[in-house]
C-alpha cells in the first residue's frame, strides 16, 4: 500500500492510493490518522488492505478522490520523537565533504546518528521557509527514510526488517555554516523549521522487496545534483536498526533517516545552494517523488 495523510475540509485524514486517486481509509474501520493507524498494528493494516483491495476491483467510484486535488501532508505530520538519522553513510560523500574540507576522509566504524526535531518536519509541496537572516547556505540531501511499525529494544540485525511497517523519501535539508559553527554537531543545522521535507506517502515494507538496491536523485530546477543507489550505504538498514535499537527502544512511528549519496551543494566545485524561488525534487526508486519550492520566509 501506499498511505497518505491528506487533508480535507473536516481535517486530516489516512487514505491509501490507487493510480492516480487516493481512498479515504475512514470506511475500512482503521484509524483515520497514521501514527493511531500504525500503532494499531496488523488486523488495522489487513483491513486497510482489504479495503484497497475491494477498491481495485471495483473501480472505486465515488470512494475515490482525485490525487492530483488532494492536499497531501507529510505521512506523519508530527512525529512523536525527532526524527533519527543517519551521516556518513555513503563512501562517496564522505570522500567529496573530505576534499571540500580539505582534510583526510575517514570511514566511520559505527553508524553516526543525529535527530531532527518534529518542528523540522513538512510535507509535499509545502515550501522550505529559506531564512537569509540565519544562512545563505542551504544544501541538499535525498535519502530513503525507514518508519517503523513494531516496538523493540536490543533488535538483531537479523529480525530487524520485520519491525520496519515502510519506507519514504526525506531531504535532509541542511543548513551548512549553522552546522559547522556548534563544534561541527550535525543536530542544530539540520533542525530549522521546515528543513525536514517528508512524503509523499509511505510505501509499506511488503512492497519494497529489497531497500538495499533503489536508486536515489534529487534535482534542482529539473537539473539532477545526486544521483546514486542505495546498494552503496556503509550501513544498511538491518545494521542501523540493530545499532540504534541497543538499549533504546524503537517505537512505531519512528522514522529513520539512512544518510545521503555524493552530490550534495556545499562539496561541488564551485560550492552551490539552494535559494528562493528554487524547487527541489528527491526521489528514491520505487517508493516516490517528493517535490518543494525554495520560499523566502522574510518575503
Amino acid at each position: 500500500m501506499r498511505l497518505v495523510t491528506f487533508r480535507t475540509d473536516g481535517g486530516a485524514r489516512l487514505g491509501a492510493v490507487i493510480g492516480e486517486r487516493v481512498l479515504d481509509l475512514a470506511k475500512a474501520d482503521v484509524p483515520s490518522d497514521m501514527l493511531a493507524f500504525i500503532d494499531a498494528g496488523e488486523p488495522a493494516w489487513e483491513r486497510a488492505r482489504q479495503a484497497v483491495q475491494r477498491a481495485e476491483a471495483n473501480g472505486g467510484g465515488a470512494e475515490l478522490l482525485p490525487l492530483r486535488g488532494a492536499r497531501l501532508l507529510a505521512p506523519i505530520p508530527r512525529p512523536r520523537k525527532n526524527v533519527f538519522a543517519l551521516g556518513l553513510n555513503y563512501k562517496e560523500h564522505i570522500a567529496e565533504g573530505a576534499r571540500a574540507r580539505g582534510s583526510e576522509m575517514k570511514l566511520p566504524e559505527y553508524p553516526v546518528f543525529f535527530s531532527k526535531v518534529t518542528t523540522s518536519v513538512i510535507g509535499p509541496e509545502e515550501p522550505i521557509p529559506f531564512d537569509g537572516r540565519l544562512s545563505e547556505r542551504w544544501d541538499w540531501e535525498v535519502e530513503l527514510a525507514v518508519v517503523i511499525g513494531r516496538a523493540g529494544r536490543d533488535i538483531k540485525a537479523g529480525q530487524a526488517l520485520e519491525h520496519v511497517f515502510g519506507y519514504t523519501v526525506l531531504n535532509d535539508v541542511s543548513v551548512r555554516d549553522v552546522q559547522r559553527m556548534h563544534g561541527n554537531q550535525f543536530f542544530r543545522g539540520k533542525s530549522i523549521d521546515g528543513t525536514c521535507p517528508i512524503g509523499p506517502w509511505i510505501v509499506t515494507r511488503d512492497e519494497v522487496p529489497d531497500p538495499h538496491h533503489l536508486r536515489v536523485t534529487t534535482r534542482v530546477n529539473g537539473i539532477t545534483k545526486q544521483d546514486s543507489n542505495t546498494s552503496y550505504m556503509i550501513f544498511d538498514i538491518p545494521t542501523t536498526i540493530e545499532s540504534l535499537s541497543a538499549g533504546m527502544t524503537l517505537e512505531p512511528g519512528d522514522i529513520i533517516a539512512t544518510g545521503t549519496p555524493d552530490g550534495v551543494g556545499f562539496a561541488r566545485n564551485p560550492p552551490e545552494f539552494l535559494k528562493p524561488g528554487d524547487v527541489v525534487e528527491v526521489a528514491v526508486e520505487g517508493i516516490g517523488t517528493l517535490r518543494n519550492p525554495i520560499v523566502d520566509r522574510w518575503a
